[in-house]
């Protein structure tokens, strides 16, 4: 019942996005991915989605997979290059990886029966909704971009004057150290797709073997924070530093939209805010910043993992968020509402799964309560924030840590504990 209501949102929600962009001459996820079968996709998590869908899948069932991914993917590139297609600079090979799983669908309904269909079905179910995922996301920022025209940065600008502007100060640092931190800081953040997709392929390694999924996995969680954060940025509308304070990046702003060209070399003062105008291109996708949240999942997702993952989770939540900075993508203020909000959609996920009980509730609430505080601060109280920094900081910070503290505390009383081993006896000598 709960995947088929989730295949059910989620075919309900395609639809609607792709009328809305369907009413500003743009093709909508369906479009997107049924283009993707014949035309050379953009780039995508496909195989991402392909090696998650194959968890439910024999080791030669892998391997035949792969080979028919890559033997599409080389027909496709062949026919392609006989016809002298033009191929998009910003598009890449995967369609073989779609082709795959849909074809695993087919078998599951045709060839499968029983708990067997069930299982595979749900292996294809979640790879497409990893993909699809993509392209919802990819669809909310353009019709941000379109419908928002005024953007509220001046009041989180305002506001993250209370944490100190710390996108000015990481963003001064990265410049310092380019070329070599600003190379390793933009592929860390370009490729978390990739880390989220490792650290469930390792979730998820005993379901071939156990033929049931486990109750709660990081996918669940990258899918709830990627489809309820875009409507976040509708209610609030932000570009971020780099955007409204400089020159823009990735093609869209430009000094002739910014407030001023400010960033990172100097902070803006303070001044009441009011809505600003902006491009029709750039995605209104800073508050909360999303990349925080999905790093705060990978972190929280491998703290029982081995070694390795653990260090990688952590790596990987400190290199984002210095990316998010360092790049002008986001304002510190972001980053706080971004661990709040997965937080609290993670503990909403595991109290669903357990049942829900008095803690989780509370938990849920009170991270709701904490979120929707911070953003009517953001859009109210700036000026207060920014005017008495020594008090309005600290108290967003401990709003925060409160979330955390609250998520930790009540996560360890969910975990079970293993009863106290008892000590042998002494035993006495043998003469």
């Amino acid at each position: 019942m709960l995947w088929a209501t989730a295949g059910a949102i989620a075919l309900v929600l395609l639809v609607a996005l792709e009328i809305a962009a369907r009413r500003y001459g743009e093709p909508g996820p369906v479009t997107t991915q049924v283009e993707a079968l014949v035309f050379a996709p953009k780039p995508g998590p496909l195989y991402g989605g392909l090696a998650l869908m194959m968890v439910v899948l024999t080791w030669r069932q892998r391997f035949i997979a792969a080979g028919a991914a890559i033997g599409i993917d080389a027909v496709f590139a062949l026919v392609r290059w006989a016809v002298d297609a033009r191929i998009p600079e910003d598009h890449s090979v995967g369609n073989g990886a779609l082709w795959v799983m849909l074809g695993t669908a087919v078998i599951a309904v045709t060839r499968r029966t029983g708990p067997e269909r069930v299982l595979l079905l749900k292996g294809v179910g979640l790879a497409l909704l990893l993909v699809a995922g993509r392209k919802i996301g990819d669809t909310w920022l353009f019709i941000t971009a379109k419908t928002r025209t005024d953007v509220l940065d001046p009041y989180v600008a305002t506001a993250d004057q209370a944490l100190g502007n710390p996108s000015w100060l990481v963003g001064r640092m990265v410049e310092a150290t380019s070329p070599i931190s600003s190379h390793l800081l933009q592929w860390v953040y370009a490729q978390l797709a990739v880390a989220a997709v490792v650290v469930a392929l390792y979730q998820l390694r005993d379901v071939a073997a156990e033929r049931r999924f486990p109750r709660h996995h990081l996918v669940r969680t990258f899918l709830v924070i990627g489809l309820l954060g875009p409507a976040i940025y509708m209610i609030f509308p932000v570009v971020g530093p780099v955007f409204a304070y400089g020159p823009g990046a990735s093609g869209t702003g430009g000094v002739q939209w910014a407030v001023a060209n400010l960033w990172p070399n100097t902070p803006p003062t303070v001044t009441v805010p009011q809505p600003v105008p902006y491009d029709g291109l750039t995605p209104r996708n800073c508050m909360p910043s999303l990349h925080t949240a999905w790093s705060v999942a990978i972190f929280i997702h491998t703290r029982k993992a081995p070694r390795l993952l653990r260090f990688a989770g952590t790596f990987w939540l400190i290199a984002t968020l210095t990316a998010t900075l360092g790049f002008g993508y986001h304002y510190g203020v972001d980053l706080v509402a971004g661990v709040v909000f997965a937080l609290t959609i993670e503990a909403g996920l595991r109290s669903f799964d357990r049942g829900w009980d008095r803690a989780g509730v509370h938990l849920v609430l009170h991270g709701t309560a904490v979120f929707a505080a911070l953003l009517v601060s953001y859009r109210f109280l700036p000026m207060e924030l920014a005017a008495y920094p020594a008090v309005s900081g600290p108290l967003l910070i401990l709003a925060m840590t409160s979330v955390i503290y609250g998520y930790r505390r009540t996560t360890r009383l969910w975990e079970p504990s293993l009863p106290p081993t008892r000590r042998p006896e002494p035993q006495p000598e043998p003469a």
